[in-house]
C-alpha cells in the first residue's frame, strides 16, 4: 500500500469519527478544529473540511473526547506507514498511547522518583511532578536476543564480556525494556497553554533521559498558522510540528488570500518547522 492510499484513510477516519460542524446561531456553524471566536481560524477549517470530507458531519465532541480521537486515529496511521518502511528502520516496534515515560529505558529511573512521590505528598507539592510525562503516542523498539544479533553470523555470545551494557540487548538485563524511540504529542487543536505545555514536556524529556534522545515531536490539526508558529518557532525543544493536512492547509491559504497567514506558512515551511503528516514515518526512520 502507498503513503498516500494511507494518507486518504487517516482523512477519512478523521472525518468519520472526529471532524464534527458546530452549529451556532450566534457566531454561525464552523469546524470543531476551529475557534468559533476567530473568522480566520473558521474560514482555513471551512476551507480544509471541504476538500478531505464529502459528507461533513454535524454534532458536537467534547474537547477532551476530541483529543483521544485524534490521538488513536493518528496513532494508527503511523503504526500502519512506519510498518512500511520497515527495510530503512529494521526493529521490532511497539506503539502507545498515553504511556508514561517512566516504563522505558532511557527514563527508567524515573519510577523510583515516582513512586517516592506518591508516597510523600508533602515532597510532591514541592518538587512538583512536570517531568513524569505520559506522552500522548509512544514509539519504542523491543531489545534484541544475540540470535537476532548473530542471524547473518556470529558477532558475540554469552561468554564474551564485551557489549554487556548497552540496552539495546536484552541479554544484559533480567527485565528488558522497551527504548523509547519516538515521543509525540498529539493536539487537535492548538491554544497557548497547549503550546507551553508540549514544550515543558520536550525539555523534560530531553533533560531526564540516560540514553539516546528520541525523536520529539508535534501532530496537530490547529487551522490557524499564528498559533502553529507558537509551537513551531525555534529550535532546541521539539523537532518538527506535523500537520494532520499540510497539502490541503496550504490550498486553503491561497484561496482565502490572507497575507499574514501565508507569509508565516512560507517561514514554517522553508524553516523546516512544520511537514505534512505523511512526512513523520520517513522522519522516524532516520
Amino acid at each position: 500500500m502507498k503513503i498516500v492510499e494511507l494518507r486518504k484513510q487517516y482523512h477519512q477516519k478523521i472525518c468519520d469519527e472526529l471532524l464534527r460542524v458546530n452549529k451556532s446561531a450566534k457566531k454561525g456553524d464552523y469546524p470543531n478544529n476551529a475557534d468559533g471566536d476567530s473568522k480566520i481560524s473558521v474560514r482555513i477549517a471551512w476551507e480544509i473540511l471541504n476538500q478531505i470530507c464529502a459528507n461533513p458531519k454535524y454534532g458536537r465532541i467534547s474537547g477532551q473526547s476530541a483529543g483521544k480521537i485524534f490521538e488513536s486515529i493518528t496513532k494508527d496511521f503511523i503504526e500502519k506507514s512506519f510498518s512500511l518502511l520497515q527495510h530503512l528502520r529494521p526493529g521490532k516496534w511497539n506503539y502507545f498511547i498515553e504511556t508514561e515515560i517512566s516504563k522505558f529505558e532511557q527514563y527508567r529511573d524515573l519510577a523510583e522518583v515516582e513512586a517516592v512521590l506518591k508516597e510523600n505528598r508533602k515532597l510532591a507539592t514541592t518538587l512538583g511532578q512536570d517531568y513524569i510525562i505520559k506522552s500522548d503516542i509512544i514509539v519504542a523498539r523491543e531489545p534484541v536476543t544475540d540470535n537476532e544479533i548473530n542471524k547473518a553470523q556470529t558477532i558475540i555470545d554469552g561468554t564474551d564480556h564485551v557489549a554487556r551494557l548497552t540496552p539495546l540487548r536484552n541479554f544484559n538485563s533480567e527485565s528488558p525494556r522497551h527504548i523509547l524511540h519516538a515521543s509525540i504529542s498529539c493536539k487537535w487543536t492548538l491554544r497557548s497553554d497547549r503550546a507551553q505545555n508540549i514544550r515543558t514536556e520536550a525539555f523534560n524529556l530531553i533533560r531526564n533521559r540516560k540514553g539516546p534522545l528520541p525523536h520529539i515531536v508535534a501532530v496537530t490539526a490547529e487551522p490557524t498558522l499564528t498559533r502553529i508558529a507558537s509551537l513551531a518557532l525555534g529550535t532546541g525543544d521539539i523537532d518538527c510540528v506535523y500537520h494532520f493536512a499540510l497539502e490541503e492547509l496550504k490550498e486553503a491559504i491561497s484561496k482565502i488570500k490572507d497575507e499574514s497567514q501565508l507569509d508565516m506558512l512560507n517561514i514554517l515551511i522553508e524553516g523546516r518547522r512544520l511537514r505534512d503528516i505523511s512526512d513523520l514515518p520517513f522522519d522516524l526512520s532516520i
